[in-house]
């Protein structure tokens, strides 16, 4: 019994010891704390920063696209015979109505002279029964032939006269064929490569032709947009020309300006986008038929815009908002409504104002009220302030 009672003793006394190592180490940990928190209040964060600035922002909407040739012409032949010659070489450049080709024009010059020899003989009959009807009709006014002969006559000279305009169509027939032996371009362009050899019989029939024929100056660039922008685009090419840059696939070079040609007139389902089409002149070919681009589509200038860094639009559960350096060299969170992005360059509508000095680096370390050292960066939208603010004192 004795044993039992010595034994709860201690059990006791082991746990209320216990109890008082774990108050005080709480009462170390809590003290730690708040130390680590004063010192993390009166930490000095440095950060970077630009002005806010009002400028005039050009506004833009960009879409991916492709470089399609403005006209693209398979030649046929339009007459069936022998390829006698090719004109071209391929990747020419040609005129409209230069010669790419000839086919055997003998059989189209045989033709020819068949159909005006028949013309001759019918004319010459023409004429004939022409001469005859004059005598009859100058009979039948003395009363010495009947009426019939004179009717029969011009019955006669129809017949020729029909027969003499269809000599004419058969001549002008074969003067076309002879002429579509010698195959022409039909645009001015380049052409590709060749597709029939001479010596070939070609048809007009072919489901191949004899080259393709692209014109590439002017050329066109083909590129889709979200239909949530058709009625911006819409709304700004009914004020006038919408100018257009062509840039390279990843964007970092600009290839050519042109300007807007049409609007599709319809909204792909599938994808929610709508297709433009833009022309460039292209005397350099730096754009090319099938090749990707990114299209820049200017569809107005946005004067005196709040500008600032991309970077400076933070976003939370309750909307955009951005770190701002009071004169106090504290950090205080400010909403914000961004009215667009252009680039690098985020358009501010509301939250800002023109001098505030917006953080644009080191937003992860803030919280409101902390105490920064900021450094005044020159970015695109946001010019650097004074020298006086370019280092903020704690």
């Amino acid at each position: 019994m004795k044993t039992r009672i010595i034994l709860l003793i201690l059990l006791v006394v082991v746990v209320g010891g216990s109890i008082f190592g774990l108050r005080a180490r709480s009462k170390k940990a809590t003290a730690a704390a708040a130390a680590s928190a004063s010192a993390a209040a009166d930490r000095i964060i440095p950060v970077q920063t630009a002005i806010v600035a009002a400028q005039d922002v050009p506004i833009w909407v960009e879409g991916l696209g492709s470089v399609s040739a403005y006209y693209t012409v398979t030649v046929h032949t339009q007459v069936d015979g022998r390829l006698d010659s090719v004109q071209f070489t391929e990747g020419q450049r040609v005129k409209k109505g230069d010669v790419l080709a000839q086919i055997d024009p003998r059989p189209f010059g045989i033709a020819l002279q068949q159909a005006q020899a028949a013309y001759a003989r019918d004319d010459s009959q023409l004429k004939n029964a022409q001469l005859n009807l004059d005598r009859y009709k100058s009979l039948r006014g003395q009363n010495l032939i009947p009426e019939q002969q004179v009717t029969d006559q011009e019955a006669v000279v129809a017949q020729q006269n029909g027969n003499t305009r269809g000599d004419q169509a058969q001549i002008d027939a074969a003067k076309l064929n002879l002429d579509y032996a010698r195959i022409i371009s039909p645009i001015d362009g380049v052409t590709g490569v060749r597709l029939v050899d001479p010596g070939n019989i070609v048809h007009a029939a072919d489901a191949t032709g004899l080259v393709v024929v692209a014109q590439l100056d002017p050329i066109a660039v083909l590129f889709t947009l979200p239909e949530d922008d058709l009625p911006r685009v819409s709304d700004a090419m009914s004020k006038g020309e919408l100018v257009v840059d062509a840039y390279s696939r990843d964007g970092n070079k600009q290839l050519a300006q042109g300007k807007l040609a049409v609007i599709d007139n319809e909204i792909n389902q599938a994808t929610a986008t709508v297709k433009l089409k833009a022309i460039f002149d292209n005397p350099k070919n730096v754009l090319w038929p099938n090749q990707f681009v990114k299209a820049r589509l200017k569809l107005s200038t946005e004067k005196n815009a709040l500008v600032v860094p991309a970077a400076v639009v933070q976003h939370g559960p309750n909307g955009d908002f951005a770190y701002v350096v009071n004169p106090d060299s504290t950090a205080v969170v400010k909403k914000i409504v961004v009215e667009s992005l252009q680039g690098e360059i985020a358009v501010i509508s509301s939250g800002l104002n023109v001098g505030d000095q917006a953080v644009v680096d080191g937003q992860v370390q803030l919280r409101p009220g902390s105490r920064v050292a900021a450094k005044v960066m020159t970015a695109p939208g946001a010019p650097s302030g004074s020298s006086a603010r370019n280092e903020a004192k704690p």
